[in-house]
């Protein structure tokens, strides 16, 4: 009998303890996504440009301005250096 409430009690820690570590890996995630930076954006600087955001009619727009004069919106800019396989 002692036994058996060793391992209850045992497995009902263990499993509290997985369950608290699965909300803190999930509030951290979270966390993480809201703060992250614009990859279209942070390409841009990386890839030696200046980013220019623009307000237009149906919004922000951001613009890449690169070293050989050229401006590219900063989306269609990243997604032509990083192709979906």
């Amino acid at each position: 009998m002692r036994v058996l409430t060793v391992m209850t009690v045992g497995t009902l820690l263990l499993l509290a303890g997985c369950s608290e570590e699965a909300a803190k890996t999930e509030s951290e995630s979270l966390k993480d996504t809201v703060g992250s930076p614009n990859p279209a954006a942070v390409f841009c600087v990386e890839s030696g440009g200046k980013l220019e955001l623009v307000q237009e009619q149906k919004g922000a727009v951001g613009y890449c301005h690169l070293p050989d004069g050229s401006i590219v919106e900063e989306w269609t800019y990243f997604r032509a250096n990083h192709p979906v396989n």
